[in-house]
């Protein structure tokens, strides 16, 4: 990677962090009985800021400012859910729902522990009824990863959770959609543990994205999907290396907000700031993951030089 694509990256993910802070008071929970039922609800932003924070925290290729804006907003979620009991008493009273173990990974990454959450994440975990659980394929994969970053329950067989997923079957790439897209994303970024193990994907997936990833990451940047092409640029750098257009960071630079919001799409962009979170709090995390992971990857030595 060139350093003019890598400072794109790093000012990318550094803008958009700022952002995240900046507007963090419209994702702050209204009290402690959310509706869990409703998708609008500031439990997921929280998580997914939780997220972004923690591979900030874990890479340590920022700034001291990223830095210090990470750490700041992971405390601040963890202050949210209430130091983990939030989670705990989510879980507890439904102990057959896994968001619970996969937000709190997001804090242990960070060095946040919950002795209630790490007892029952170990119970649960080693309970055929939870192994169980129907779900797409992706998603067993998103709770053994949380598990693996916990350190709690069976993870599981992982050669045969990847053959389960839609990438694993090595499909026809043109059939590809929108939501197909993201759960190809996800099960690359769960069986690297976000880029940690890159060794993590099957040879035969890391191939068959080596030809198809810049195709696709062409394909939703003509439409100005930049919420998908971001999470395409993740998957790169989850890669033994990179393999998409450079150019492609360009073009998501250029779709950036001096304020550092990432629109979501094509689509205005609201003037409601709280409306505007709501929009595109998501995007924005994206942003932060891929440009950190990117540079992180080009300095760590994960990826080979081109």
């Amino acid at each position: 990677m060139s350093d003019a694509v890598l400072g794109t990256a790093q000012q990318l993910g550094s803008r958009a962090l700022s952002w995240l802070r900046a507007s963090a008071h419209f994702g702050v929970l209204p009290d402690t009985t959310v509706d869990f039922a409703d998708p609008d609800n500031a439990y997921k932003p929280l998580g997914e800021t939780a997220l972004a924070a923690s591979l900030v925290l874990r890479e340590g290729v920022g700034g001291p400012a990223e830095l210090s804006t990470a750490r700041e907003l992971l405390d601040q979620a963890w202050g949210q859910l209430r130091q983990g009991d939030f989670l705990f008493e989510r879980q507890l009273r439904h102990p057959m729902v896994t968001d619970p173990v996969e937000t709190y990974a997001h804090f242990v990454r960070g060095g946040h522990r919950h002795p209630g959450l790490d007892r029952i994440a170990e119970h649960l975990g080693g309970l055929a009824s939870t192994r169980a659980v129907e779900m797409m394929p992706n998603r067993r994969l998103g709770v053994a990863n949380a598990h693996r970053v916990i350190g709690s329950g069976d993870r599981g067989d992982w050669a045969a959770m990847a053959e389960d997923t839609w990438l694993g079957a090595s499909p026809e790439p043109w059939m590809i959609d929108w939501m197909t897209g993201y759960n190809m994303t996800h099960t690359v970024f769960h069986l690297t543990d976000w880029g940690a193990d890159p060794d993590g994907l099957p040879e035969p997936l890391a191939d068959y994205l080596r030809i198809w990833l810049p195709v696709w990451a062409d394909v939703w940047q003509e439409v100005a999907q930049w919420d998908l092409l971001g999470e395409l640029l993740i998957v790169d750098a989850c890669l033994p290396e990179p393999v998409c257009d450079p150019g492609s960071w360009d073009r998501l630079a250029a779709a950036q907000h001096p304020s550092g919001l990432l629109p979501r799409d094509a689509e205005p962009v609201t003037e409601d700031p709280r409306q505007a979170f709501k929009d595109h709090e998501h995007t924005a995390v994206v942003a932060v993951v891929a440009g950190t992971l990117t540079l992180s990857r080009a300095l760590g030595g994960t990826w080979t030089e081109a």
